[in-house]
Parts: structure tokens; C-alpha cells; sequence
């Protein structure tokens, strides 16, 4: 008997991201950063949640995907990493999908390295693909700086 499991899915350059709903901390609509001087150029900055102090990712970035075109505010999806909340930084929200563990197959072999390295697997869903994000990886910002140019 397969069981199933809950993703929070996002969009990014029109692809759809998953994410175990368990962890998601919430999703909300962009709040104001403060810059981080020095940061790795895939954090965008720092939030305020309610006193609790949040990193935002710019996941575009994050996974060398074009930037976000101009005048476009992105939304963002926290979730809670092996270092705390982080925020990500994404295009649009999609829905709560539940889905059997028999549709989850390897990431397919044409996906880029950046994206490669963060996805677990996909989903076949009715009209796409759905690419689960492994939450812990993609938040890792120690990997972030040492991807960084050195300059």
C-alpha cells in the first residue's frame, strides 16, 4: 500500500516547486528586507517576523534561474531549516497537493546541476511536473559561500 505525502508548491520561472507542508512555517506576502552587507548575492536580505529575525533567499538566484523580471514583487515561503526559519523568495504560490510515493522518480537527468544539487525527486502530476525541493539543502547558507566568485 503506497502512502502519501503533502507538499506546499511555489512557482519560479513558471516551473513548480514542492515542499513537505511540514516544513512550512507559513507563506505571507513580501515584507521589507534590510540589506546584509557582505552576504553571499542569493541573500536578499533580512526580515522581521514578528521578532524573530529571518534570512530571505532569493531561490531564482539560489538556482541560477533568469532574475525576476522588473516590477515583479516576489512572495515568500518560510520554512523551517536545520538552522532555523529561512525565507524564500519565489514568484507565486500554488497549492497544497497530496501525492502517492509510488508517482516519485529520481530527478530527471536533464535538470541543471544547480537545480540537481536541492531537488529530491519529482512528481508526476495531472498537467506538469512537480520538482521536490529538499528545504534543508536549499537554505544551507555555508554551500552559498562557497559558490560565491572570490572578489
Amino acid at each position: 500500500m503506497s502512502q502519501s505525502r503533502q507538499y506546499s508548491t511555489f512557482y519560479l520561472d513558471k516551473l513548480l516547486f514542492g515542499v513537505e507542508s511540514l516544513k512550512i512555517q507559513e507563506v505571507m506576502r513580501f515584507l521589507e528586507l534590510t540589506a546584509v552587507p557582505l552576504a553571499p548575492s542569493a541573500v536578499s536580505g533580512l526580515m522581521n517576523l514578528r521578532g524573530q529575525i529571518v534570512i530571505a533567499l532569493d531561490l531564482r538566484h539560489r538556482l541560477r534561474l533568469p532574475a525576476r523580471p522588473e516590477g515583479v514583487t516576489p512572495m515568500c515561503v518560510v520554512v523551517r531549516g536545520d538552522d532555523g526559519a529561512v525565507s524564500l523568495l519565489v514568484d507565486d504560490i500554488g497549492d497544497v497537493v497530496e501525492v502517492e510515493d509510488a508517482t516519485f522518480e529520481p530527478p530527471p537527468e536533464t535538470l541543471r546541476r544547480e537545480l540537481r544539487s536541492v531537488i529530491v525527486g519529482v512528481h508526476k502530476l495531472e498537467r506538469q511536473l512537480m520538482h521536490v525541493l529538499d528545504a534543508d539543502r536549499v537554505c544551507e547558507i555555508a554551500d552559498l559561500m562557497d559558490r560565491e566568485p572570490a572578489g
